[in-house]
């Protein structure tokens, strides 16, 4: 007997160690390979990047996965004691493997591999974290083994609080929900502080199987593994009897978050977008948490958007209709064949359509919402066609809903264009859009674009004639001009739209009424080598050549910076360039990029109670004098009063601006301002064309510009633009440019520099007051 004793004892020792021995080499074998987990101390999961308007309203996300981080003092106990009963209620006490919890796991499985059941995990929080940020998600021993080597190294490394953590911003809960923040917003649109018990016991439902307990997909489901989670809570004495029975009988409530769908910025976000990812790496945007603060303003940005979308398609129906997008069988499931290219933005407020029956003065169709509807022959009328001429039975159409059934007929604009709108005074951009359809190109017309801009160049020359001793009152001559292009090139015959001559002229005439003939010859008089390198200076161009058609828009450049340059007529001549960004800040609140280029002067010592203001001072370039910009206003408010853009003039504002209108018509455009807004307007074909005869700046831009002043700009915001110090006001003939006689019908209030006052007479030098004799021999 004491052999048999002393032979089982000896046996028992010996499998013992080696078993320990066994242990010892898998151990040592699998710690040679595991994954470094120190990095797990100092790590944060990837954020995403928000874009802010200037008023603080969230409007674009940059992520790949929704997740808000949450340090664990943040995270209230109610949230972490359902985890703790869902997932691993000895956390705090085990050492990253719940010994008995395994045995368990054990003991359940081999009765559930007999009952051909699915096998019980025993994985601690802690052995989730080292899988989730360590490992792949293999099944295997290998895996386990890793897994387990990895929980041990990570709790000796880590405090618990630390572990519970990182698994709780980590751990994917299901609807593109990653942590317990942005699945708090995602089903129930709260704060994690907000939940109560049921709600947080959901969450924590959710990790076994996201998407099978997923409560949008099935409630009951979810209801039932949120219960069990509530029985786990009773039982580990997180809430009692009473509670437990409570919230076992409450339903599942769900709150969606309110998606706010920001369409008509969606050209402004890609910029932004675009922007920072130059300026600090994809990786860093779409991971690390920044603020980015924009002045984008979302009630400009929509009528901007409208405007310019209305704007589009009434030069669209001018043009007649080209067809219908397709044409195919009808069926039931007729939309499931359309292709997604088709499908427009719902800001746009159109739907996709198939006819059903074509009849002489209307026609039956069936919307993509299974609506059916009929479009009556006046909501085709812009096409000058009868319905049979137009539709057949089978074709896909657009189609706007007027009155309860009844729709108009709709179609995608050929043409399409630009529109941005700046703060004058900081070159803070607060709307921007870059086409009629982002979903349907999302090529921005605003900013990358490169057009000629024709006329809308031509106050720049101006600019530059009033700061070389011309006054608005400077005669000009408008007459043929032939000039040389060099060897072997034809000559060049510049000429005014219309192809008349009118004589000498003022400076003012020959901007108001858009005069390429004298532009030229002011242009050749301040010579070529000024006219470049101060559309340089001032942002239009970079690297224009120094040919005398430049001087008429002939270079290429970007709605945004034409639009950007402008501003400095209304702010005094001070050169801003545009900014989509105000700020950026990391996830500390450090800022990283600031584009503010303004500074508060004795801020620290006024006080804000008393009466002293403080003073803000900015260090933009003086580019022109304040009185050669007022003078290119006041020259641009004759535009609109008596000049080309003087469809405005019924608005009764302060508004100035300048058409602008390249050879054959191919380009439109309209730069136009009041005295705190500046607006540009761009509209052509993306493939230039020309656009029709008379399909002019006037006529096809300026209307975009109108309709958003009348629907943004009120009376009192567009007061009288600001007259600058040494500047003389004098009423003068404006077709001479004489002091006006008393009791003259046809006068103007001129703005001239003191200097060029004396006496109450106007003082002309040689060089810019000529007559005809002279203006001859002199260009």
């Amino acid at each position: 007997m004491t052999n048999i004793i002393k032979n089982t004892l000896i046996i028992t020792t010996s499998l013992l160690l080696l078993s320990l021995v066994t242990v010892l080499i898998v151990l040592w074998t699998f710690s040679n390979s595991i994954p470094d987990y120190r990095f797990l101390k100092n790590y944060k999961p990837p954020v995403s990047s928000k874009m802010y308007s200037g008023k603080g309203d969230l409007v674009a996300d940059f992520s790949k996965e929704k997740r808000i981080f949450v340090p664990y003092d943040a995270i209230p106990k109610n949230v972490i004691n359902s985890f703790l009963s869902a997932e691993d209620k000895n956390f705090f006490s085990h050492p990253g493997v719940d010994a008995k919890g395994l045995i368990r796991a054990i003991i359940n499985n081999i009765e559930n591999i007999i009952n051909s059941k699915r096998l019980e995990g025993a994985s601690t929080i802690t052995q989730q974290v080292a899988k989730n940020f360590l490992l792949t998600n293999e099944v295997s021993i290998n895996r386990k083994i890793k897994e387990a080597i990895l929980a041990f190294r990570i709790e000796r490394a880590l405090t618990k609080e630390r572990i519970l953590e990182l698994y709780l911003n980590q751990i994917y809960l299901g609807s593109g929900a990653y942590g317990v923040a942005a699945a708090s917003l995602e089903y129930f649109d709260k704060s994690i502080k907000e939940l109560n018990y049921n709600e947080a016991a959901l969450l924590a439902a959710l990790p076994k199987a996201p998407s099978k307990y997923n409560p949008y997909r099935n409630k009951d489901l979810a209801k039932f593994r949120r219960d069990l989670v509530l029985n786990n809570l009773n039982e580990n004495n997180f809430i009692s009897q009473k509670e437990y029975a409570q919230f076992k009988d409450s339903p599942i409530e769900l709150k969606k978050t309110k998606k706010v769908f920001f369409e008509d910025s969606q050209y402004y976000i890609e910029d932004v977008r675009k922007k920072i990812i130059d300026q600090l790496t994809y990786e860093k945007v779409y991971k690390q948490g920044y603020n980015i603060n924009t002045p984008i303003n979302l009630e400009l940005q929509k009528i901007v958007t409208q405007s310019l979308r209305n704007g589009l398609l009434a030069y669209d129906k001018r043009k007649g209709w080209r067809g219908p997008l397709k044409n195919i069988e009808y069926t039931d499931n007729w939309l499931e064949k359309i292709e997604k290219k088709f499908r427009l933005e719902k800001s746009i407020g159109w739907q996709l359509a198939i006819v059903k029956q074509v009849n002489q003065f209307n026609t039956i169709i069936e919307t993509e919402k299974n609506i059916s509807g009929t479009i009556e022959y006046k909501d085709i009328s812009w096409t000058k066609k009868d319905f049979k001429d137009l539709l057949k039975i089978g074709d896909i159409i657009y189609v706007k809903k007027i009155d309860k059934n009844y729709f108009s007929l709709e179609q995608l604009p050929k043409i399409n264009g630009g529109a941005v709108v700046m703060d004058p005074f900081t070159g803070r951009v607060l709307a921007l859009s870059g086409g009629f359809s982002f979903k349907n190109s999302e090529f921005n017309r605003a900013t990358q674009a490169l057009r000629q801009p024709g006329s809308a160049f031509k106050p720049f020359v101006y600019a530059l004639a009033l700061e070389n001793k011309y006054t608005p009152s400077s005669l000009v001559l408008d007459a043929p001009l032939v000039l040389d292009q060099g060897v072997d090139l034809k000559k060049w015959k510049p000429e005014n739209y219309g192809k008349k001559f009118y004589g000498p002229s003022t400076l003012r005439v020959g901007l108001e009424k858009s005069r390429n003939l004298m532009t030229v010859r002011i242009a050749q008089n301040l010579g070529m080598d000024m006219i470049t390198q101060f559309s340089k200076d001032i942002g239009i161009y970079e690297k224009p050549e120094e040919l005398l058609s430049i001087s008429l828009g002939s270079a290429e450049t970007t709605l945004i910076n034409l639009t950007s340059a402008y501003s400095s007529f209304v702010n005094g001549g001070k050169l801003v360039s545009p900014i989509l960004i105000d700020r950026i800040q990391d996830g500390e609140g450090i800022t990283i990029i600031n584009n503010e280029n303004r500074k508060c002067k004795d801020c620290e010592s006024v006080s804000f109670t008393g009466k002293n203001f403080p003073k803000i001072e900015d260090n933009y370039k003086q580019i022109l004098s304040p009185q050669t910009a007022y003078q290119v206003t006041s020259l641009l408010q004759g535009v609109v009063e008596r000049g080309t853009g003087k469809k405005l003039k019924k608005l009764g504002l302060n508004l100035a601006g300048k058409t602008g209108t390249t050879n054959d018509n191919t380009d439109a455009w309209f730069i136009g301002f009041t005295s705190n807004l500046v607006m540009g307007v761009y509209v052509g074909m993306d493939n230039p064309e020309p656009l029709g005869k008379f399909e002019t700046g006037s006529k096809a831009a300026l209307p975009i510009f109108e309709e958003f002043v009348k629907k943004a700009v009120k009376k009192v915001d567009a007061r009288p633009f600001k007259v600058p110090e040494n500047i003389t006001l004098m009423v003068v003939d404006p077709n001479t440019g004489n002091k006006a006689k008393f009791n003259s019908k046809n006068t103007i209030i001129e703005s001239y520099k003191s200097q060029n006052i004396s006496n109450g007479k106007i003082l002309y030098s040689n060089n810019n007051r000529l007559d005809t004799n002279n203006i001859l021999k002199f260009y």
